[in-house]
């Protein structure tokens, strides 16, 4: 379908007067009422609303996790075809346009508005539970470990361990935001479409897209991104209040938790006022320098030589079987139920914030070529993920290694077993450290640390939403930039108090079933239009210096 866009896009659609004015009427009191009627449903009765939110998830992970599995196979594949493809010399803009930020300021947001806040919580604790061969959640910690026979706790299986958490956070996942990213860029910047999650599906809708149809899949896309940033947010400062409770004796609960969501969200709110050439990019570089200190520190006051070693055995263990491992279905009980508590809710989650992480690299990447994009934002957030886990889970995996009182009782899979898992990178902390000032200062630092990455990533969220509510207008009104960055601040406090953050998490992953149908659709979407892009068509007549035509007169 040639993409013959109207002028001015989706411009019409916005409110030129009024308390909407910058946004469309229409969505913008729709996504109100939904963010609303939810978090409602939600708060009048946790329990209730937990059994539905965990019901569909139950149904997903043992009716649909074949599907889960070959919809993220398929968009790795696609994304793999893509960075070698003909394709890769197509900017995202048009021939001429240039890069608006530089490559470190583009990766520092990049990765500053993603899995941030999830390397944090998990990239201590993730490794130790599969490192684990006890059993106790009434499944194997590590069923790829316990195939290839490595069931003692030793180095072996620590390599299992890592390679499997690099599973979760690597290729597979990044996939996802790549593919989403590239197709909202390119019809966004290249075939001037508004930029939207709507506009990724013109090659399948059409003009359709500023009609009801593109409303559903633009309000699908914020209910993702407000609630995925809500999750996350309960991730963070559930981690945030334990760094408080070491450095201060500060009550970790849920008082705590809500004053630090109170004041990260004002914080973020500045940040998104201010746009993301100033408050998200220099927060985004801060961030980048905050962690390259601590993986230093982790570097130099751990086992370097051991880690160093450790990265390469499991990166390279990573490398040679990552495809395989993306094929597997279990089929055993147990392995049925490790593979939907950790692969299926993972694909879930990455999908889940696919709007959110695809629209933010979208709008910084504009002017860099399609290769280009492909390789920055697939490989190097997988490199730095998979340094940071080497390194903090490493260092984690070999104090268990080397207990004085015999492997696995360094005390920190004992927290892992009370699901205490954000508290697992401040017990390593300590451990290294060897207590003391030098081991306040640096959990000090980490705090500081989760605080940046918390702000980065809700500032982002609430430009995105503004974005589509906007029609994809990239600098959205500063007003609701103001509403939207407050309400998702206040959507998590709400659910903290209510006890209701493990269904809203339950629920994110739920909504990922309709959001992983768009994205195998703009994966195919993406593919059609590139290969009817003019750009794209090979030379058949290329000419020599002589004058000769190569594919006419010397085959005359």
């Amino acid at each position: 379908m040639a993409i013959n866009p109207t002028p001015g896009g989706g411009d019409h659609m916005v409110s030129d007067k009024g308390i909407f004015k910058g946004l469309h009427n229409g969505m913008s009191i729709a996504s109100k009422a939904m963010v609303a009627a939810f978090v409602v449903f939600t708060i009048l009765n946790v329990d209730f609303a937990g059994q539905i939110y965990g019901g569909i998830r139950s149904w997903v992970e043992s009716a649909l996790s074949w599907y889960y599995i070959s919809s993220v196979v398929i968009i790795l594949l696609v994304c793999l075809y893509l960075m070698f493809s003909r394709f890769g010399s197509i900017k995202l803009g048009d021939d001429d346009a240039k890069p608006e930020f530089s490559r470190f300021s583009w990766f520092a947001m990049l990765f500053s508005a993603s899995v941030s806040i999830g390397i944090m919580f998990f990239g201590v604790a993730e490794p130790l539970f599969y490192f684990d061969n006890s059993a106790g959640w009434g499944y194997p910690n590590n069923p790829f470990a316990d195939a290839a026979g490595h069931t003692e706790m030793d180095v072996q299986r620590a390599v299992d361990a890592v390679r499997v958490t690099n599973f979760h956070w690597g290729l597979h996942g990044w996939a996802i935001y790549t593919l989403t990213g590239l197709a909202l860029g390119y019809f966004a910047f290249r075939k001037k479409l508004p930029l939207t999650f709507r506009s990724a599906l013109y090659p399948i809708l059409g003009d359709k897209i500023y009609g009801p149809a593109g409303h559903a899949v633009d309000l699908l896309a914020v209910f993702g991104t407000v609630f995925g940033i809500a999750t996350s947010m309960g991730l963070g400062v559930t981690q945030m209040a334990h760094g408080m409770n070491v450095l201060f004796g500060v009550d970790p609960g849920v008082s705590t938790q809500v004053v630090l969501v109170v004041v990260i969200s004002i914080v973020a709110t500045l940040s998104a006022v201010s746009g993301i050439g100033k408050g998200v990019k220099i927060l985004s570089e801060w961030n980048i320098v905050l962690t390259v200190a601590l993986i230093l520190f982790f570097l130099f006051a751990g086992p370097t030589q051991w880690l160093v070693g450790f990265f390469l055995n499991s990166t390279g263990d990573y490398v040679t079987t990552f495809l395989s491992m993306g094929f597997w279905t279990a089929s055993d009980a147990g392995d049925v139920s490790w593979q939907g508590g950790w692969t299926i809710f993972y694909w879930g989650w990455w999908l889940s914030w696919a709007p959110f992480v695809g629209m933010f690299i979208a709008r910084i990447s504009k002017g860099r070529t399609i290769r280009e994009f492909m390789f920055g934002a697939m490989l190097v957030p997988t490199t730095m993920a998979f340094i940071w886990i080497s390194i903090f889970g490493g260092n984690a995996l070999f104090l268990e290694l080397n207990a004085e009182a015999g492997v696995g009782n360094a005390g920190l899979i004992d927290m892992v077993n009370s699901w205490n898992l954000g508290g697992t990178l401040f017990g390593t902390i300590d451990q290294l450290a060897g207590g003391g000032s030098l081991a306040w200062v640096v959990s000090a630092l980490t705090t500081i640390l989760l605080a940046t990455w918390f702000i980065t990533s809700s500032d982002s969220g609430t430009l995105v939403v503004t974005t589509i509510l906007s029609m994809g207008n990239p600098n959205p009104p500063k007003n609701h930039r103001v509403i939207w960055g407050l309400a998702q601040g206040g959507v998590a406090a709400v659910l903290l108090m209510a006890g209701g953050l493990s269904a809203l998490q339950t629920a994110a992953i739920a909504a990922a079933l309709p959001i992983s149908v768009l994205v195998v659709l703009m994966a195919w979407g993406v593919v059609k239009s590139l290969i009817d892009d003019p750009a794209a068509v090979a030379k058949t007549a290329e000419t020599a210096p002589d004058g000769t035509a190569l594919d006419g007169d010397l085959h005359a």
